[in-house]
């Protein structure tokens, strides 16, 4: 298990392809969910500085909140609502680049700008979802969606 980070300056993909190994040693061997869920969110923010990132599981008809890192956050989020919901009802990663133009858009924060939403699954059951969000306009890309995904796809 990784004691630290080592943050990587340099473009986008540089900065996955950097931080990939350390989130996998710092899951590696840890059972608990919501240990790894805490660690992943916060090597995210520790290395990217996104504006909030996290995740929310999947309980009922509802995503409820889970370990994540920025400002407090929608505790509750309705299946096929905003696009948390939406990712899950949807079953898809869904990239917004203006936040203010994603009809339904739960504004946990008017400080979030755009937004990236990736499915968690466990085997072939989707389990939650990671959900991170910007300060800026038009920050994620595909670059983003492909370590993302990676990322999650080490918890199942």
């Amino acid at each position: 298990m990784a004691e630290d980070l080592t943050i990587k300056k340099g473009t986008k993909e540089e900065q996955y392809i950097a931080i990939l190994p350390q989130i996998k040693g710092l899951i590696s061997g840890e059972t608990n969910q919501i240990a790894n869920l805490a660690n992943i969110a916060a090597a995210l923010k520790e290395q990217f500085n996104f504006f909030w990132v996290g995740f929310y599981l999947i309980e009922g008809e509802q995503l409820v909140l889970a370990p994540f890192q920025g400002p407090v956050a929608c505790t509750r989020i309705q299946y096929g609502r905003g696009v948390c919901g939406t990712s899950w009802k949807e079953n898809r990663t869904i990239i917004v680049p203006n936040v203010d133009e994603f009809p339904g858009h739960i504004a946990c924060s008017s400080l979030s700008k755009s937004e990236i939403v990736i499915p968690v699954y466990k085997g072939n059951n989707i389990i939650g979802i990671l959900d991170v969000d910007s300060s800026e306009l038009n920050d994620f890309d595909a670059v983003d969606e492909q370590y993302l995904t990676e990322i999650v796809a080490l918890l199942s």
